[in-house]
């Protein structure tokens, strides 16, 4: 990320008093105060056109831009807080309480370089520039799951021939200090066939476990579905149905005899489903809102490897 313009974008004041000119008030003193003529009063987030001459002042607040003429700016404790006039009872140097512009960052400043990790500090660089979006590397989503016959999970009692199974807790703490956000974390029997025998997998990228048979495809490594086997259910079939997911509706596309809706999951992963425009109009009777429940049969999910 280069910055594509100087912040602050102007020179401003770090004091609430008057900007003016040093020479103005080199001799200002207690028993001798310089009184300059206050041509305005510019607050923050205004920004004057005036330009201040010789014997003249603005009254200024913290975080105003300065305007042109000024080349200090002096605190309002060492003045009579004067409106058409005011009276300086103390000199204050050329630049002094002044903040230059571009003080934070110029034009044309590398921020953020790639693979840089977007936390507090590089969050605020981003708001500085005005950036609301920037193009990430997703959270890898991941499962932990461990085996053993002879493991037990830490707060159950335990028995003769078992250990406390330590491996889960370790390797789950030990991916969320790597960023990964855990859709799965179980334990399963010391067997092979043990993940595939309920004859469920896990999309991990849409954070859902899907059933299917599973017979000869215990080393699969990817499942898939095609677009036009997802299709939009009845809000009554969720948890009596497989395959059955409550998610959002984030845009409807309309196509010339159906319609593209994109939905989305509670792991926020989109989903493409295809329905024709009789079918889209029936099934909006039923809900309300933006809510919408998918299914997927059992035979229309791919295992590949």
């Amino acid at each position: 990320m280069i910055a594509g313009f100087d912040n602050p974008p102007f020179d401003r004041s770090p004091v609430d008093g008057y900007a003016c000119k040093a020479e103005d008030i080199t001799d200002a003193s207690e028993s001798h105060p310089v009184q300059l003529t206050v041509l305005e009063e510019i607050d923050a987030g205004q920004y004057s056109r005036v330009t201040v001459e010789k014997g003249q002042a603005v009254r200024i607040m913290t975080g105003a831009a300065i305007p042109k003429g000024c080349d200090c700016c002096v605190r309002q404790e060492d003045t009579d807080y004067g409106e058409e006039t005011v009276r300086i009872f103390r000199p204050t140097g050329q630049w002094q309480n002044y903040c230059y512009q571009g003080e934070y960052f110029k034009n044309g400043t590398v921020l953020l370089k790639k693979d840089d990790k977007i936390g507090f500090i590089e969050a605020g660089i981003l708001a500085s520039m005005g950036v609301i979006k920037v193009k990430v590397y997703r959270r890898v989503r991941a499962a932990v799951l461990t085996t053993g016959d002879e493991v037990m999970a830490p707060g159950k009692r335990l028995i003769p021939g078992k250990i406390y199974d330590c491996n889960q807790g370790l390797l789950a703490a030990r991916m969320k200090e790597f960023g990964a956000e855990l859709v799965e974390v179980a334990a399963i029997e010391d067997r092979p066939q043990a993940m595939t025998a309920a004859g469920e997998v896990m999309a991990l990228d849409w954070g859902i476990t899907l059933q299917c048979d599973t017979t000869g495809k215990e080393d699969a490594s990817s499942v898939g579905v095609r677009s036009h086997f997802i299709h939009p259910v009845l809000p009554e079939a969720d948890g009596t149905t497989k395959n059955v997911f409550p998610c959002k509706v984030e845009r409807v596309i309309e196509d010339v005899f159906s319609y593209i809706l994109i939905v989305s999951t509670k792991e926020e992963a989109r989903i493409r489903v295809d329905v024709t425009k009789e079918q889209w109009q029936q099934y909006q009777k039923h809900i309300s809102g933006n809510k919408i429940w998918i299914g997927i049969d059992e035979k229309d999910v791919m295992l590949l490897k």
